[in-house]
Parts: structure tokens; sequence; C-alpha cells
């Protein structure tokens, strides 16, 4: 079994952007969240050459990712075993900045 992660160093729980919300068919996939509802953080995979951490919508459509400074960090910590959860805490619409269009709140666990 592996060893258990430290604590990541940042406040728990902590709010962050989504980006890259506007790429594909994201938009459609942010149209069908609400503030509350659970979204699943997925690390990138080790040895990728700038790892972030993907936000994916229930049922497992891609929303964006978290800022790569942020989700580098947190990849590197979910790839040693911590675990995260996050839901949506803000919205904004069309007319949002897409690096504000969507918020959540993330909870890590190690």
């Amino acid at each position: 079994m592996p060893p258990t992660p430290a604590r990541p160093p940042w406040p728990d729980p902590f709010h962050a952007p989504v980006l890259g919300t506007v790429f594909a068919e994201r938009t459609a996939a942010l149209r069908r969240l609400h503030p509350g509802d659970p979204v699943i953080l997925v690390p990138d995979p080790p040895d990728t050459e700038d790892p972030t951490v993907w936000v994916h919508a229930p049922g497992g459509d891609v929303v964006g990712h978290l800022p790569y400074e942020l989700g580098g960090k947190l990849c590197a910590w979910m790839l040693t075993g911590g675990r995260c959860t996050a839901t949506v805490d803000k919205l904004g619409g069309d007319d949002t900045p897409s690096w504000k269009r969507l918020v959540v709140t993330v909870e890590c666990r190690a």
C-alpha cells in the first residue's frame, strides 16, 4: 500500500476558476451545471509535460481544467494518493469572461 500523502500546501477547501470552458462542446456541458453540483477532478497521467487537473461534469464531459500553477501541484499530490472532491461554486453566462465562467470549490483528503 502506498504511503498516505501529506496534506496539500493550500487552504482546504479552496475556490478555483476553471479555464478552457469555451473549447469544443464544453459550453454545452457547462450549461447543464448548477451551483452545488458535484464535478469530477481528473489528474493528467504521470510524465505529462505540463500537468494539470481536468474538470468533468457528471457523466464524464470535460468542461475545462484548473489553472496550470495550481493544477500542476494538485496533480502531483493526487498522483501520490491524494483525493479531491469538487462542487460548482459560481456559474456565469456567455457574457462572463471564460476564465470567470465557472468557479469550483475543491476539498482535499489525504
